[in-house]
This record gives structure tokens, sequence and C-alpha cells, in this order.
């Protein structure tokens, strides 16, 4: 996908899924490293990947699935972004003086995580210039992909934030206009800072405004430009 060509304004929920990956940045006695410290888990849909607050032993990567990235307070979360398959979790927890994770993870469908030994992704930062390069640019998205959602949280509307979760979905997420979701009305609350019933309100709207059509779990988005310049002006 191509940066230049998504509309300006947009707030989004997830990274780009680059092409390049990471792991092929590795030399041959690298990536035997990587495979000797690390091993693959199969998670079920709905079950916790990392829980926030325990030792941060493991940087994750996510070989197939979705799942949330998200803080936990009491009965309400608020979550931080959202991976598809090929993108590490837990890189937040590599710098010196944390040994903690900052954040949970957990599953919205079936997904398979590797997990990769901390001490030895750390060793490669330090001996693998284009590697460490790589990881610094990948940070920085997550950097400003943060940014982009607290300004959202904090200055939009009710209707512009959900117009930015919607097309995020439809962007980056399944990279179509229809979609089946995996999220329920209180994740998109969570998301965009709403009640449950706000969502579903909002919901409606749209759809009775020919924004969107919706079946079930099945989404539409029926008019893109529209909800574009929701979006944008918020």
């Amino acid at each position: 996908m191509n940066r230049t060509t998504e509309t300006k304004g947009i707030t989004q929920c997830s990274i780009f899924d680059f092409n390049l990956s990471w792991y092929e940045l590795l030399t041959k006695e690298e990536k035997m490293l990587i495979d000797e410290h690390s091993v693959s888990i199969n998670f079920k849909k709905g079950e916790t990947v990392c829980k926030r607050g325990a030792f941060a032993s493991h940087i994750y990567f996510l070989e197939e699935g979705l799942v949330k990235v998200y803080l936990e307070e009491r009965n309400k979360n608020l979550i931080l972004t959202l991976f598809t398959k090929n993108n590490l979790l837990g890189l937040s927890s590599l710098f010196e003086g944390n040994n903690k994770l900052p954040y949970s993870v957990s599953t919205y469908t079936d997904s398979k995580v590797r997990m990769i030994d901390i001490q030895i992704f750390r060793q490669l930062l330090q001996q693998n210039p284009e590697f460490s390069y790589r990881i610094i640019n990948l940070l920085n998205e997550k950097t400003s992909q943060i940014y982009g959602r607290f300004f959202s949280l904090t200055q939009k509307q009710l209707h512009g934030r959900l117009a930015d979760i919607l097309l995020c979905l439809s962007n980056r997420i399944f990279k179509s206009k229809s979609f089946e979701l995996p999220l329920s009305r209180a994740d998109l609350g969570d998301l965009t800072g709403m009640s449950t019933e706000s969502v579903i309100r909002m919901m409606k709207e749209f759809k009775d405004d020919g924004l969107i059509d919706m079946h079930c779990k099945s989404v539409e988005l029926l008019d893109v430009a529209r909800l574009e310049r929701i979006s944008e002006f918020g």
C-alpha cells in the first residue's frame, strides 16, 4: 500500500503492514539464533497473549491472526492499536531499565505468535545496524500512530472518532470496503473512547445516513468520501 494515496486527516488504528520483513535483514547465523531462542504458540480467539505489568522476557511476532494492544483500568479498557500478521509487539520493553510490559495483548481471532527471547533480540540490535534501523523505523511508526490516536480521542467529536476507526478497519486491517467485524460494539467503544450505547447509536446514524450498511457482523462502507470528510473535520 502506498501511504501517499491515503487521505490526509484520517487517524489510523494500526500501523502499515510493510512488505520488507525484519527477519530478512538478519544473517543466516542470526536467523538460526532467533530460531533457537523462540517458540511459536497458538492462541484461541479471546485469549490473552501477555498481561500489562508482567516481566518483559520476550518480543512477540504475530505470525497469523488479529490482536488488540490495550490498557486496562478497573472495568474500562483503552485499545491503543490493532495488529495483523507480520507485526512485532513488545518493542516498547526494549529500553534499558524497563523490565515490565506497559500494556496487555489479546486475540480477536485464532492467532499464532512467535515468542522471541528479549535478550537475543537486544543482542541482534547491537550487532546488526540494518536490522536496528528497521526496528527504529517501526518504533517511530508506532509512536506516530499513537499520537494520531491521542488527537482523535481528545479533539474529535463522536462522529469523527467512529469514522476514523471504520476507515482504518477498511484501509489497514481488512483492506476492503466490506468485511466481517470480529470486534464487538464494546470493543469499538474501547477504540473510540465511547460507551457501548453511543457506538450502537452512532452506527445506526451512519447506516440511516447511507454511509455504511451492516448486517450482524458484516459491515460495508458505502460512502468513503463522506466518511473521510467526517474523519478529517471531526
